[in-house]
């Protein structure tokens, strides 16, 4: 189904042959060789690299080699014409009947038309938000909550085994700290006083646990030692907070395959199991480490912790995973259950980070690398902030989290599908403004109306053709007469869904969700300027008034643009709109 992979095939055959002639050595690696859209239009609808890439190793000019393969290439049915161009790239044009089949080729594999085989099964783990069970979901999770589903959605639909995960922060000093915040409001729900100290948690949305937990336990907490109740009502707290998270993530569309516990790897000999797995490879040592970059020496006090040889798997510096009290760093439980996840066999671990862990890379890296002996790879995705706006103007919202806008804040406001695709509009380490009037804009420059109302408009010239009395259902489509779309504006848009293909496995390959919805908008922009030539051009509308053949052809390719953005936006997680209001 990818016509760049085809092509690509027919070259390398193409090749091949000239090998086999003695126009050019054997042994050539070809791995290198590609064919792609040209960075130009108007220089054809494709071009490969072939004579470029090949002229050294085989000692021969580009042009030479460009000349020879252009004569095979002109021979093959689906090629018009094959012009070299500059020291020796290869421009390629198509004939009608290839762009024609493109149309054909989307209705008859439908949603799966796209669906690629690259990953070959393999095992990926996608670790996203993993935010600390304090509190609700603030739109920075959003972001990355997001950015994770989305990417996880678009490794299933190239051809990856996929595991969302989500790892539960549930064993540091915050969920403590989260305890007596509880705590403080089941006194409140006792009729008490309380003050919210620098360190707790005073948002509203921990009066309804504090008031769950009287009802579990009455009193029997009140003016009691913290001995007494800590590690229960931090037990009743982090499940209160992990069931809020669940539904905010439940509202924006978001369900996880695990969640893992932090508190988990604690006394059950995880963590000294993956320590001991280091330290079997030569990688754990005492030292002292240098200084921090900035420190005078006068404010620095060398002291004797357990670390790990980060160093030798590409950090800059090694890590301290155990400190000189004897109490494991904030890094050793993570070392923990990234060992976790290499034992549980993955091929390829993801983990979504805010921007804010941006210094935890190297180090991560650095510790999957050497628990799998460079076997499975670890790509770290940061997220970065999103500053939210309602008519170019700063918006603040949400007393009841605190001091932050909370995820249902932005869902509730604009809705999911909004939610989903606008956060995808920017590349993820790339800051992102979010205005909430804009999001909603019906115009141009909204990405998610735009390609929304492409949808819309492919179910209303279906419905009008069938109110006609014109047969629109997808069987009929499928044999429609595609020889009748020749026009420059159908082959614009046929090109365009050529391209789909090729952008799913580029995505995958690159773990960038967001090229996925930048190629919809352009999708939708070639759409809604065949649809607009209409206006001016009865002979390009897509129903046409008495001619159910031309009718049928138009509107086969409405729906197939219909079919691929359904496609794409099931990747985003977005549902597509079958009429706009």
């Amino acid at each position: 189904m990818n016509l760049f992979t085809q092509l690509r095939e027919l070259v390398i055959d193409s090749l091949t042959r000239m090998v086999d002639a003695g126009d050019l050595p054997a042994g050539l690696d070809m791995a290198a060789v590609t064919v792609e859209p040209p960075r130009d239009a108007a220089h054809g609808d494709m071009a490969t690299n072939a004579a470029m890439v090949l002229a050294k190793p085989a000692g021969k000019k580009p042009r030479d080699i460009a000349e020879a393969l252009a004569a095979l290439l002109r021979a093959d049915p689906r090629i018009t014409s094959a012009d070299v161009a500059g020291p020796g790239f290869l421009n390629l044009r198509l004939s009608d009947v290839v762009w024609q089949g493109v149309v054909a080729q989307v209705l008859e594999h439908g949603a799966d038309f796209g669906r690629s085989a690259m990953g070959q099964g393999k095992r990926v783990n996608v670790e996203y938000v993993s935010a600390n069970p304090t509190g609700p979901l603030h739109v920075g999770h959003t972001r990355g909550a997001v950015f994770g589903d989305a990417l996880a959605s678009l490794l299933d639909y190239a051809g990856f085994d996929v595991t969302r995960e989500y790892y539960i922060n549930d064993g540091g000093a915050q969920v403590d700290v989260l305890a007596r915040s509880v705590y403080l409001r089941y006194l409140e729900a006792h009729g008490q006083e309380v003050a919210f100290v620098d360190g707790t948690y005073p948002g509203d949305y921990l009066i309804a646990v504090g008031a769950a937990l009287k009802d579990k336990v009455g009193d029997a907490f009140v003016d009691q030692p913290e001995d007494v109740w800590l590690e229960q009502v931090r037990d009743f707290s982090t499940d209160a907070m992990m069931a809020l998270i669940r539904e905010d993530l439940k509202a924006l569309g978001v369900e996880m395959d695990r969640f893992f516990s932090e508190k988990s790897l604690y006394g059950t000999g995880l963590i000294e199991a993956a320590i001991d797995a280091l330290r079997a490879k030569g990688l754990i040592y005492k030292g002292v480490l240098e200084p921090p970059k900035g420190k005078a020496p006068e404010d620095w006090e060398p002291r004797e912790q357990t670390l790990f040889k980060s160093t030798e798997h590409g950090d800059d510096v090694d890590r301290p995973i155990m400190k000189s009290d004897g109490a494991w760093t904030y890094f050793a439980p993570d070392i923990a259950y990234h060992y976790d996840k290499v034992e549980r066999g993955y091929d390829l671990l993801i983990d979504v980070f805010g921007a804010d862990h941006g210094g935890y890379v190297k180090r991560m890296k650095a510790a999957v690398s050497a628990l799998s002996d460079g076997r499975v790879p670890l790509d770290i995705k940061l997220t970065q902030l999103v500053k939210l706006w309602r008519n170019g103007e700063p918006f603040k919202m949400s007393k009841r989290a605190g001091n932050f806008v909370t995820l249902r804040d932005v869902v509730d406001q604009v809705g999911p599908g909004v939610t989903r695709f606008h956060m995808l509009t920017r590349k993820n380490d790339a800051p992102l403004d979010f205005d909430f009037a804009k999001v909603l804009e019906q115009s141009k420059d909204n990405p998610v109306f735009y390609v929304q109302y492409a949808n819309a408009r492919v179910n209303s010239v279906i419905r009008k053709a069938e109110e006609a009395g014109i047969a629109a259902d997808d069987a009929t489509l499928r044999a429609a007469d595609l020889a009748l779309l020749t026009d420059e504006a159908e082959q614009a848009v046929m090109k365009k869904l050529a391209e789909w293909p090729r952008l799913v496995e580029i995505a995958a390959r690159t773990n960038e969700p967001h090229r996925i919805a930048f190629y919809l908008y352009e999708l939708s922009s070639s759409f809604h300027a065949l649809w607009n030539r209409g206006n001016d051009d009865a002979s390009m509308r897509l129903l046409q008034e008495g001619d159910a053949a031309t009718s049928q052809a138009k509107i086969a390719l409405a729906r197939s643009v219909a079919v691929v953005i359904s496609a794409g936006l099931g990747i985003l997680g977005v549902e597509p709109a079958k009429e706009m209001r």
